[in-house]
């Protein structure tokens, strides 16, 4: 009769539900299903663009007819969408981070979304609400620059809007506002505007 302490340590101390663990990390071995468990495994952390997960998919040696393949099917069934990514990344970025129509259109090239989709999602903020975000910025800004010199602040408070993506006009206009809501003498800025252009 077989000594059962024999299995156990041939099973190590996390007996077969170590195993089995092991077993289901390991990915299939057909190339379609391997792709299928990639894809899904990194969309149910974030959404992602149809180009990331292609690029995921070519990092992990899925060849690209396959990839195609997957991905098309993903895209008729709504799991992926970059139009509505698009959509999502402007909204939040642009609320949650204050960037401006120039800085999210660019992060989403990276991300490897259609321009024609990029222009769709960034044309949905109004010049309106890009300015009043930055109104915004600037306001929590102004504190922390209190005490500083005019044209120090008036050159910190535009470049945290143009590190945002803003437009330079529109950022010294911002900011001019704001110190001028705030008492300061703006005229003197005026010499100190053309420097920055």
């Amino acid at each position: 009769m077989p000594d059962p302490s024999a299995r156990r340590t041939a099973q190590g101390t996390g007996g077969s539900s170590a195993s089995s663990r092991a077993d289901e990390e390991l990915p299939p071995q057909d190339p379609a299903e391997r792709a299928r468990a990639i894809c899904l495994r990194l969309l149910t952390g974030t959404p992602r663009t149809r180009r990331q997960l292609a690029e995921a998919l070519r990092r992990r040696d899925i060849p690209d007819d396959v990839a195609e393949v997957v991905l098309s099917r993903f895209e008729d069934v709504g799991l992926i969408d970059d139009a509505a990514f698009a959509g999502a990344w402007v909204e939040s970025r642009h609320h949650g981070r204050g960037l401006a129509r120039r800085a999210l259109a660019r992060e989403l090239r990276t991300k490897g979304v259609d321009p024609g989709l990029i222009e769709e999602a960034v044309g949905r903020l109004d010049a309106d609400q890009e300015e009043e975000t930055a109104r915004e910025l600037v306001t929590r800004k102004l504190r922390s620059t209190r005490g500083l010199d005019r044209d120090r602040r008036l050159r910190r408070l535009a470049g945290a809007l143009a590190r945002k993506g803003y437009p330079e006009g529109m950022a010294l206009r911002v900011v001019r506002r704001a110190l001028e809501e705030e008492g300061e003498d703006t005229e003197a800025l005026d010499g100190l505007e053309d420097g920055l252009s």
